[in-house]
């Protein structure tokens, strides 16, 4: 009785749906592997093609509120932005507002580490609340959340900054997660402002002279400009931390500080993205210089085809990007897919050889600059929420234009016959990071 009853049960819970808790296993394995893909792949903003014609100069009325339709199409008058080189000049003057600060300090960053440079602003934050400024803190969940350690996070908060990360890393929303704060704010009592694309670690700091001190460039801002970058920290931090800033203390009235045209440009989720946009019309627009610095480039076939098409019409277009020294080699391998087509047509791309380049920086016609936070990819433009500040000025552009050919001066050109030339092994690492492009 007993011997027949075991195989008819078992037949009952198969014909019952019944799996063995391997299986189960293995289908909640594979559920949660296609819900990371999809938070991964298909969560972002919308994007579009550009195939621009060249119907107007950067020095016409219509191309600045064109190039910033879908941001702020009206440039703040009044500005004044100082460009600051490495290390040895940006994280001076930030420490120095810093310290200078009597009512409010707003810090937002994406990578901020436990170690030197951290620890001068960790340290510097927290006399400023322990005076009685107002301190907020807003850090990006995966830029920071492994670099800095709980007990800086602890003391800050012990001495009374307020803290947040943003889209911190514990989360059950991987598209969330994914959705990364790229930003670089610093607003000292709602009057000086700071942006650009240094990071706080002792790799930003010094003067780019060796692999392991970075080169990047960061902008100090004063001017009307300085509430709209207070704006782009309040968006976050409101989202995040729930606390809305208003009053003198966070938006003084602001007097003219200078003579520049400038804007913000920033990318929010699941909005248009800005950007792209921005890159496309002055890439049509140019007529003379199209000189741009990232370290992270992986152009679109439409942003290819506006370069190419603006050497065609006479336009020195150059991109200064990593050489030897490159923290995301993925990355470069998934952006020299576009080599040849950008050499082909006449681009010339050069790298830089001291150190890894982190600057984000363009400068068209000496006339139309960008300063900020993207890189020239697919994750600044679709997923990360980003900011940038453009200046409409031609002395500024000047000022640009000679940083930029300082660089050059410690580059290489990378030809089209090396790209020909490159190895077997080079081209498959290539092909295969094409499908990551957007999450690297």
């Amino acid at each position: 009785m007993d011997k027949t009853s075991a195989p008819s049960e078992n037949w009952l819970n198969k014909s019952r749906g019944v799996l063995p808790t391997g299986h189960w296993i293995a289908l909640g394995l594979a559920f949660i592997g296609i819900v990371l893909v999809f938070c991964l792949f298909f969560i972002r903003r919308q994007t579009l093609e550009y195939r621009l014609e060249h119907t107007y100069s950067i020095a016409s009325p219509e191309f600045f509120p064109s190039a910033l339709a879908l941001s702020n199409p009206v440039p703040l008058e009044g500005s004044k932005i100082d460009l600051l080189q490495n290390g040895d000049q940006y994280f001076p003057a930030m420490l120095g507002a810093i310290r200078s600060a009597q009512k409010t300090i707003n810090f937002a960053a994406y990578i901020f580490k436990s170690d030197g440079v951290g620890h001068q602003f960790r340290d510097a934050l927290i006399e400023r609340a322990r005076a009685g400024v107002q301190v907020r803190v807003l850090l990006d969940g995966i830029g920071s959340g492994w670099s800095l350690d709980n007990s800086d996070v602890r003391m800050m908060t012990d001495a009374g900054c307020k803290f947040a990360y943003y889209h911190p890393v514990a989360s059950w929303r991987m598209d969330r997660t994914n959705r990364r704060s790229h930003r670089r704010v610093m607003v000292v009592d709602g009057k000086v402002g700071f942006t650009g694309g240094a990071a706080f670690s002792d790799k930003w700091s010094g003067n780019a002279q060796d692999e392991n001190h970075w080169r990047d460039t960061h902008a100090r801002l004063e001017g009307p400009i300085v509430n709209a970058l207070q704006s782009s920290f309040q968006g976050h931090w409101v989202k995040t931390f729930g606390e809305v800033l208003t009053g003198a203390d966070q938006f003084p009235a602001l007097a003219s500080a200078g003579n520049l045209k400038a804007q913000i440009v920033e990318s929010r989720s699941f909005s248009s993205a800005p950007l792209p946009m921005v890159q496309a019309v002055t890439f049509a627009s140019a007529e003379k210089r199209i000189w741009l610095t990232n370290p992270y480039c992986t152009p679109t076939d439409d942003q290819i085809e506006l370069l190419v098409q603006a050497v065609r019409r006479g336009v020195d277009v150059r991109l200064l990007l990593p050489g030897p020294h490159n923290d995301q080699p993925l990355t470069q391998s998934a952006g020299r897919t576009a080599y040849g087509k950008l050499l082909e047509g006449g681009v010339k791309i050069f790298e830089y050889q001291p150190s890894m380049i982190h600057a984000k920086t363009m400068v068209a016609d000496g006339l139309f600059s960008m300063i900020g936070s993207s890189n020239l990819d697919a994750r600044s433009s679709e997923i990360n929420e980003e900011i940038d500040v453009v200046v409409y000025d031609e002395g500024f552009g000047r000022m640009m234009e000679e940083a930029f050919e300082k660089d050059l001066a410690q580059s290489r050109e990378y030809t089209r016959q090396e790209f020909e030339a490159r190895s077997l092994w080079e081209r498959i690492t290539e092909y295969l990071a094409i499908p990551f492009r957007s999450q690297l």
